[in-house]
């Protein structure tokens, strides 16, 4: 399908058209409409790719899907939804939403002893169209709900004001088109060694490079339901790597590790004679089948069989072993004989590569066997289902090549099937599954927060979750697997459901292995010992018991606590502990994905480590479109996003708190003016005694949203204690006496400038990353002011590398009062 419908409001009486248009080989020429999962009839549900729909009344609202056919098979679209609105009713109230963000720690609490202030927000509904509809079929421009107007409020805090703009009334607007980026990262599985200038194809077309250390950015296109990308070594050491990216619709980027698996060793075998390959041999397995080559089989591109000399390599991607789930190919989907795109179970991949030995030519095959050990295959009912299966590279949906049916007499216990060679040499396809369709499927539901508190409104978005099916645990009737599927999901406002096998019969036949990354670090699972807290993990008693949660430390304290485990028990619809999630069954998605935060869920979280951050102007970094154009915004470009950060280095017993005060330096419009206030705790360097160092979040200097004036950013950096600044990067010093004003430096228990223009790197202590994630951009300087250079990536501090400006710190005397502690409590006389 590479055109879906797409949602639309429209007012009762205008008019609406939906689209859809699929591709394939034959050109599917049939084209099916449905209304909430009935089938049209007549002439609104004619056999087009376009449906109109005139005059529209409100019983015509709901979602609305197509089907497109063709003796080759069908596909669905993915729904869409319309609405239908009375005459003159409103889709974007003038009332904002409720939305709270943290106040610094020296402001008071409130009457209920809470710190949070409501700034408001407009949900990005959208809003209806005009009564003209355009006759094509490409995308609407489209209006949304969106912020009309701003107030500047002031906050009592510690004997000054804080400034905070809140939303003060919504409306409707032209949709914000943020880009949707997906970035990563392509290593070998086995060496972590990059991919260095593969090609990166989506579809048929090719979309750019790797580069060197193997990174990748791919803009995803418009319209965009399930994005396929084909990862290709160049030099042909490495399978090609077909992955079905997960990415956020509403904008900014979405971080991915690709890995890839290394190609067997090539077997040089007789063109002439009959050869046999194993499948899965590695480790000292069992294999799980074999492919058996004829004699004659090879052949040359034009049809000419060569019997000479082949080079034959076949690389088998084995279940058995979990270290190979990351690097299995696409999703393991397929379409079934409605279009609905359904799971399958996987025995085994492997990737064919022939060769002539002299030339290296790649050569095809004539039709050749698989043979599959069924002894392997410890579910009888999975005999009767097992089936061959070819990826479409281009869909990233694996078809049906064959059934592999039992061999009868002295061979009961092996499988057989055939290759359709017409359909190797026309799809030149050289990956391969051993599959069965699998029809025990839920959903999981899953929440991202912000910190260890769960609080709702600091959820996080555009964080994937993974979701990898184990294999059942012995004493079920199971297969010797360690994993059946994996699965990849982005959270939204309201979390992420992620499909999972499960069994209504037995709660622990089918377990799960969940993980959730943000901008390439992972997040941390609620911990499972030495006592489990139903509160915590999200989850009420007895139903968290059935699942058997156990996060990846629970024997071992030793291992990391970035992923758990679950049994996915189905939910048994008679009982009512079991029907407010997190487990669903596969029919009850829109619950899933409508249920409240106070409905049951696993959850993830960030450490943060003493970090604290406040923007004047709100913003939400998960949600691209929360950003709204002010001179005081922290982000002056909602397209891209520049992280600057500064590297203090503090002698002394203790670690301390470092905090950046950030106003309007330059800008007539902002001169003076706060933009927002950042504070970091510093870091030991282990290698160096009584010395740690901080990573400091500044405001960049650059232009401001109207793109007319740069501004450099006032920045004032105050470490907490007793501290006094001894030492200042000359190379720094040097830039700011070249480019006046100076900032006023004459307390020496603080560092003050006027923000650089320029993006100056770790020689001067100053670290700036751009990108079109502001959390990825942010993640990543951060991780190379740690190492103290411009290319690099730690998580381990080095304090005495790539420092801007260094304090000394000590034990204060009692009754007095440092530097940081007068600007917290009277910031107005400091």
């Amino acid at each position: 399908m590479v055109l879906h419908p797409a949602a639309k409001v429209r007012e009762a009486g205008q008019d609406a058209t939906l689209c859809c248009k699929a591709s394939g080989i034959p050109a599917p020429r049939k084209y099916y409409w449905y209304h909430n999962g009935t089938l049209l009839e007549g002439p609104a549900g004619r056999s087009s790719g376009r449906l109109a729909l005139r005059g529209l009344a409100p019983e015509q609202a709901g979602t609305y899907h197509c089907k497109a056919s063709s003796e080759a098979g069908a596909i669905r679209s993915a729904p869409a939804q319309l609405t239908v609105l009375a005459r003159g009713q409103q889709s974007c109230s003038a009332e904002p939403e409720p939305s709270l963000v943290e106040l610094p720690s020296e402001c008071p609490q409130d009457a209920s002893g809470s710190r949070y202030y409501n700034v408001g927000r407009c949900p990005s509904s959208p809003c209806p169209g005009g009564s003209a509809e355009p006759e094509g079929c490409g995308e609407e421009a489209g209006r949304c709900c969106g912020v009309r107007r701003m107030e500047l409020r002031q906050v009592p805090c510690a004997g000054s004001v804080l400034p905070v703009k809140v939303v003060a009334e919504c409306g409707c607007g032209p949709c914000a088109q943020p880009r949707v980026l997906v970035q990563g990262r392509v290593t070998a599985a086995d060496t972590g060694e990059p991919l260095r200038f593969g090609h990166i194809f989506l579809g048929a077309t090719k979309v750019g490079f790797t580069g060197y250390q193997g990174s990748f950015t791919i803009e995803v296109p418009p319209d965009t339901q399930r994005l396929v990308a084909r990862f290709v070594d160049g030099q042909q050491r490495l399978v090609d790597a077909v992955r079905v990216l997960p990415f956020d619709r509403r904008g900014g980027a979405v971080y991915q590790e690709v890995k890839m698996l290394r190609k067997k060793e090539p077997v040089e075998l007789d063109g002439g004679s009959s050869n046999a390959i194993p499948l899965g041999e590695a480790g000292g397995r069992e294999p799980v089948g074999e492919l058996l080559l004829p004699a004659g089989a090879f052949l040359r591109p034009s049809g000419e069989v060569f019997n000479g000399t082949v080079k034959a390599s076949v690389t088998f991607v084995d279940p058995r072993d979990m270290a190979t789930a990351s690097a299995a190919s696409s999703d393991l989907s397929f379409a079934n004989a409605e279009g609905e795109i359904v799971p399958l179970r996987t025995y085994g991949m492997f990737a064919v590569d022939f060769r002539e030995g002299d030339s290296g030519a790649a050569l095809q095959a004539r039709p050749v066997q698989v043979r599959m050990d069924a002894g392997q295959v410890w579910m009888a009912e999975h005999l009767q289902k097992m089936k061959l299966w070819s990826l479409n590279p281009e869909s990233g949906l694996w078809e049906e090549e064959g059934v592999l049916r039992p061999l009868g007499g002295d061979r009961r216990k092996r499988e057989e099937r055939t290759f359709l060679v017409g359909n190797l040499e026309i799809r030149e396809r050289r990956l391969f599954n051993l599959d069965v369709p699998e029809e025990r499927r839920c959903f999981v539901k899953v929440r991202a927060y912000s910190n260890e508190k769960f609080n709702p409104y600091e959820q996080l978005e555009g964080v994937v979750i993974s979701l990898i099916n184990l294999e059942p645990r012995p004493g079920f009737p199971s297969n010797p697997r360690a994993w059946g599927r994996f699965d990849s999901v982005v959270t939204g406002a309201n979390g992420a459901c992620l499909p999972a096998f499960c069994d209504p019969r037995s709660p622990g036949a089918y377990t799960a292995l969940l993980t959730a990354t943000l901008g390439g670090e992972e997040l941390e699972a609620v911990a499972s010992s030495p006592k489990l807290n139903p509160n915590a993990v999200g989850v009420a008693q007895p139903y968290l018991g059935k699942l058997g949660y156990r996060r990846s430390d629970h024997d071992d304290a030793a291992l990391k606590k970035t992923a758990f485990q679950i049994n996915v028990a189905k939910p048994d619809p008679n009982n009512v502990d079991e029907n407010n999630g997190p487990v669903y069954s596969y029919r009850s998605l829109r619950e899933c994905e409508e249920a409240p935060v106070s409905a049951n869920h696993l959850r993830f979280y960030r450490v943060e480590v003493d970090k604290y951050e406040y923007n004047v102007v709100p913003f939400k970094e998960s949600d691209v479109t929360s950003w709204t154009g002010d001179y005081l915004a922290w982000w002056p470009n909602p397209q891209e996003f520049r992280a600057c950060f500064i590297k203090v280095q503090l002698e002394g017993p203790q670690e301390y708190m470092v905090r950046s005060r950030n106003a309007g330096g330059s800008h007539p419009r902002t001169r003076g003016q706060l933009y927002g206030l950042r504070d970091s705790r510093s870091v030991r360097d282990p290698l160096l005694g009584d010395t740690s160092a901080a990573c400091v979040e500044f405001k960049c200097g650059g232009m401001l949203f109207d793109q007319s004036l740069p501004d450099r950013t006032l920045v004032s950096i105050v470490p907490q204690g007793s501290c006094r600044r001894t030492a200042t990067n000359g190379l720094l010093r040097d830039y700011l006496s070249r480019h006046p004003p100076l900032a006023d430096n004459n307390h020496t228990g603080a560092f003050s400038m006027l923000a650089p223009l320029d993006p100056l790197g770790h020689n001067y202590g100053i670290y700036t990353v751009t990108d079109q994630s502001p959390r990825l951009a942010k993640e990543i300087a951060i991780g190379r002011c740690f190492a103290g250079t411009s290319d690099g990536f730690s998580r381990e501090m080095r304090a005495g590398e790539g420092t801007a400006v260094t304090f000394s710190c000590q034990e204060r005397p009692p009754g007095r009062e440092s530097f940081f502690q007068r600007l917290l409590s009277a910031p107005a006389e400091a």
